[in-house]
């Protein structure tokens, strides 16, 4: 019996350490316009995969693009609601790649953003439905909420860094009248997708002498959601640069980039 308890630790030590995904950085930085999500983008590893839904998002990024260390699929940036195929294109994109073992050859993917994202695949379910164009109803919902947190899962369990970029949502407790402020997106999935990644940040703007001061809220404050799993410890500052790999490297992750493809 002993004998056989050891082996199977041994094969659950194995299995870890031959995981890819465990040295791995997967995080979601939502927050208001102009509060340099994009920007954040120039930190991460690279090579980076954008796959963009924002219309003229990546254009910030025209300089780290052309040098080649950005590769930018924008062609889901714009959709015809009465025909879509943005998410079905995008559905096969992925796929296509995860045959290829592309994602094992990039330093990061990022989905900018989670929420034009959601729209467009809102606009699948609505196709399906045969109603395109349409205002969605109460049972459109769900469908829709499904197909977000299964491909999340799917896209965290990458060999890669995960970035996900999303804005922000002001809602109101009526009973305290505080205003609490997280990410936009549907429903319940405010609360259940931060819980698929290992770092929630809002990204936020600070007025200074010097300027406008960029930085991440990586801890909850009564207004502002915000959690990191890395940082428990006390690696990381409640408000920290906007440098991904900085906080990388205050954790103890690789923050090397891959060569070029």
């Amino acid at each position: 019996m002993a004998i056989d308890i050891k082996a199977e630790a041994a094969a659950l030590r194995t299995m870890y350490d031959n995981d890819p995904r465990k040295d791995t950085f997967n995080t979601l930085v939502y927050g208001g316009s102009g509060t340099g999500k994009t920007s954040l983008i120039r930190t991460c590893r690279y090579p980076v995969l954008i796959h963009s839904f924002d219309p003229g998002g990546t254009k910030v990024l025209r300089d780290e693009i052309a040098a080649g260390d950005i590769i930018s699929d924008t062609r889901f940036e714009h959709e015809d609601p009465t025909k879509p195929s943005v998410y079905r294109d995008w559905v096969a994109e992925v796929k296509r790649l995860e045959r290829m073992d592309f994602f094992s050859n990039i330093g990061t993917f990022v989905l900018d953003s989670m929420t034009t994202w959601a729209q467009a695949t809102m606009n699948e379910v609505l196709r399906i439905a045969g109603r395109a164009g349409a205002q969605p109803q109460q049972n459109d919902w769900f469908p829709q909420m499904i197909r977000i947190e299964n491909a999340i899962r799917d896209i965290i369990s990458f060999p890669c860094d995960v970035l996900m970029l999303g804005h922000d949502d002001v809602t109101k407790d009526e009973a305290t009248g505080k205003l609490h402020v997280g990410l936009l997106i549907t429903g319940k999935l405010s609360r259940r997708v931060p819980l698929l990644f290992d770092e929630y940040y809002c990204s936020m703007t600070k007025e200074t002498s010097k300027g406008i001061e960029y930085q991440l809220l990586t801890r909850a404050t009564g207004t502002y959601q915000a959690r990191s799993r890395i940082g428990k410890g006390g690696e990381l500052e409640t408000y920290e640069k906007p440098d991904l790999k900085g906080i990388m490297r205050k954790a103890g992750y690789n923050t090397e980039d891959k060569p070029k493809i």
